[in-house]
């Protein structure tokens, strides 16, 4: 089969297409997928960079979500057949590549709505934006959240699920693209982060009160401005992070908010199902649809990986084997 694979760290340049064999079934509670799509997530990034704090043994094929067809199951799997539409997350082998396996109990129903594209969008940003919202920051119906970025794979899915769950939403974009989609979404208050009067139009959009919950995607560039935004008892979720930044703690004291932060790889999976199993009403009624940006071929790897950190994102970054 065609996958990617990585035998050094480093830039874009070091994901290699290769022939290697498919991977065997190798307990009874295992299963073999034919990925049909590949998300790239900046997670991927870092690690092929070496320079995130988890790093696989070299060689590795990338990729943590995936959608496509089930080509074989293990002997104890029951609730899963040979062609059954799924997705997955968590794979023993990458997803940026032709098959994939999975333990069993991390594969899940891809409702017949979706396309595979849409599905290998689901796990990583689904769950990420929704432990954020839900499980670290607490969010409850009627407040304010603040989305930083809220165009990219886990922004959009962040404002899906708090318009689901009854919140007012601030979504920034820094293009006029970005910012179109947000409001056909059905962003409340859209806004291009850009504006040095950023801060006063969000300000004012809340008569003053400040933001309940700000996702926020860029903290080394942001979270120092997050601060004074928050109401009495803000939170703030940590979702993306790349360097260092410096916070004055009297913004957090005076109105006794919170810096929180969300991880995926370290969630308990029994959180992660559950997480799913929430995720699962709105994925087949077509309330939560994942929005795709880009497909591309899987020889293009390299160059999407370049691409999907730059600005302007607008949705998820695909890969076909």
């Amino acid at each position: 089969m065609k996958a990617i694979r990585v035998t050094q760290f480093g830039g874009p340049e070091v994901l290699e297409v290769q022939d290697i064999d498919v991977p065997q079934i190798q307990s009874a509670t295992q299963v073999l997928v034919e990925i049909r799509a590949a998300g790239v997530n900046p997670v991927d990034t870092y690690i092929r960079s070496g320079t995130y704090a988890r790093l696989p043994q070299r060689p590795y094929t990338p990729g943590s979500d995936g959608a496509g067809v089930v080509a074989a199951v293990g002997e104890a799997v029951r609730h899963i057949q040979v062609g059954d539409r799924v997705y997955g997350g968590w794979p023993i082998t990458g997803t940026y590549a032709q098959f994939a396996l999975y333990e069993a109990d991390w594969i899940y129903p891809l409702p017949s709505k979706l396309s595979f594209e849409q599905g290998a969008g689901i796990f990583i940003p689904y769950s990420t934006a929704h432990r954020a919202l839900f499980e670290k920051a607490q969010a409850q119906p009627g407040e304010w959240v603040l989305i930083h970025g809220a165009t990219g794979a886990v922004g959009l899915a962040a404002v899906q699920l708090a318009h689901q769950a009854g919140l007012r939403i601030i979504g920034t974009g820094g293009t006029e693209a970005g910012r179109a989609l947000l409001q056909a979404q059905g962003v409340e208050v859209v806004l291009n982060h850009h504006d040095p009067d950023c801060v006063a139009h969000i300000l004012a959009a809340t008569e003053g009160r400040g933001i309940n919950v700000i996702l926020e995607m860029l903290a080394n560039v942001n979270l120092g401005k997050d601060l004074p935004l928050l109401a009495f008892g803000g939170r703030v979720v940590v979702i993306g992070n790349r360097g260092t930044v410096e916070i004055n703690p009297r913004d957090l004291m005076a109105k006794e908010s919170t810096i929180t932060a969300v991880n995926l790889f370290s969630t308990p999976p029994e959180t992660l199902h559950h997480i799913q199993a929430q995720l699962s009403p709105g994925l087949r009624d077509g309330t939560l649809l994942p929005i795709v940006a880009h497909t591309s071929p899987l020889a293009e790897a390299a160059t999407v990986h370049r691409q999907i950190l730059e600005p302007g994102a607008l949705g998820n970054w695909v890969l076909i084997p």
